[in-house]
């Protein structure tokens, strides 16, 4: 009888989850015996982390071919429900029909959404960068800026959260925004950040950099407030300032996918769920979490994977592997990451490239921006189809960042 692994995303651990599900098959020599299908709306990856940039026909390549290749079926559609108990799924598929999907292993790596918190106006009137149709929607709409009247609102961005996101977010905006409205435009790009300091979580180190380069770039920082209210003319601050935008951007936190709250055991406050070793989830045998749905840890000095494509690629083939082993016969293989580093595009500044957690500044202005653009160019998209070619690279522990 033929065994099955559902793994349901095709985002970055998603991919990396079915190619290292498909070389554990393949080694054990049990290709025919065990059936890998993705369950996505599409198969293709999101470059989510390029969406603050415009080359659109770039962030969503095919992975079709690549899954055929390996051997892994795509059904189009959505998990809807997890029945850990019964070992099944509920798809909606894209053609409207319901269908249940048995697995003997099942793989979450439905990844993270934007989290959007009751603040009025905030859903009605602001735009983010968290999907490709949002990205989409917000270079429309900036594009749509040179026909209004020459205003402080139409010529003032607002970029509510100054983390990884937001920074990277506005440090393209004065030259993109001027770019559409011509270089004599009076523009202003304009970060809100609640806590004290811009970058709160990327540390003291590289913050000085980073304000130089902010400032350098023409963006100025609020920090010690945040959103509160948010309509079609501009946002109101915490500090009861109200500053006239026609362009607010909500780049403030994610959060684990819905699914997530679907699988028995612990979570953690972003709704990750906290895996083993082996990244397995404890309470429900059978199945395995991965990428942002996944609270996993690193190393042995107390730190977790972050919600981020370096940890996806990682989590998504340790989750594949392991899954597949289970089922025929091969070693299992912890989940360890220690090398970290991290790669903060400043717009026409330049990129800083950091290592280790304590984010020690390696690379500065054009030379960490050619690293960036190996990041975003090359690095953390799909390998072509070629079956040995991928299985070379679907190892458990291949490391993608030397």
């Amino acid at each position: 009888m033929t065994q099955n692994i559902i793994i349901a995303g095709s985002g970055f651990a998603g991919v990396w989850a079915a190619l290292s599900a498909a070389r554990a098959v393949a080694l054990a020599g049990k290709d025919e015996a065990v059936a890998i299908t993705v369950v996505s709306p599409e198969p293709s990856l999101h470059i989510r982390p390029r969406l603050y940039e415009t080359a659109f026909d770039e962030m969503a390549p095919d992975v079709g071919p690549l899954l055929a290749a390996v051997g892994v079926r795509h059904v189009a559609g959505r998990v809807e429900a997890i029945d850990s108990a019964a070992r099944q799924v509920t798809v909606h598929g894209n053609d409207g029909a319901t269908t249940t999907l048995p697995y003997d292993r099942f793989v979450l790596a439905t990844g993270s959404g934007l989290f959007m918190p009751d603040i009025p106006g905030l859903k009605e009137h602001a735009f983010n960068v968290d999907q490709l149709a949002s990205a989409r929607a917000l270079h429309a709409h900036l594009t749509s800026l040179a026909s209004q009247p020459d205003t402080p609102a139409r010529n003032t961005i607002v970029i509510a959260g100054g983390g990884f996101t937001g920074i990277e977010t506005a440090a393209e905006m004065p030259a993109r925004l001027q770019g559409i409205l011509g270089p004599d435009a009076k523009v202003r790009v304009v970060v809100l950040e609640r806590a004290p300091a811009i970058g709160w979580d990327l540390g003291p180190v590289p913050r000085p950099i980073i304000l130089e380069a902010m400032a350098e770039c023409g963006v100025e920082i609020i920090a010690g407030a945040g959103a509160v209210g948010v309509d079609a003319g501009g946002v109101t601050t915490s500090s009861g300032e109200y500053i006239p935008s026609s362009t607010v951007i909500w780049t403030a936190g994610a959060r684990a996918s819905a699914l997530a709250a679907q699988i028995p055991g612990e979570h953690d406050a972003l709704g990750r769920v906290a895996a083993d070793s082996y990244l397995r989830a404890p309470a429900a045998p059978g199945i395995f979490v991965t990428g942002d749905t996944a609270l996993a840890a690193t190393d042995d000095e107390g730190h977790v994977a972050s919600m981020s494509c370096q940890h996806a690629l990682s989590l998504g083939r340790v989750a594949g592997h392991n899954a597949a082993a289970e089922l025929v016969g091969l070693p299992l293989h912890p989940y360890s990451q220690p090398k970290y580093v991290t790669c903060l595009d400043l717009g026409p500044w330049g990129a800083i490239f950091t290592e280790g957690w304590d984010r020690q500044v390696k690379l500065t202005r054009e030379e960490g921006k050619a690293v960036k653009r190996e990041i975003n160019t090359k690095w953390i998209y799909p390998p072509a189809p070629d079956r040995d070619a991928v299985f070379a690279v679907a190892n458990p522990d291949y490391v993608i960042v030397a």
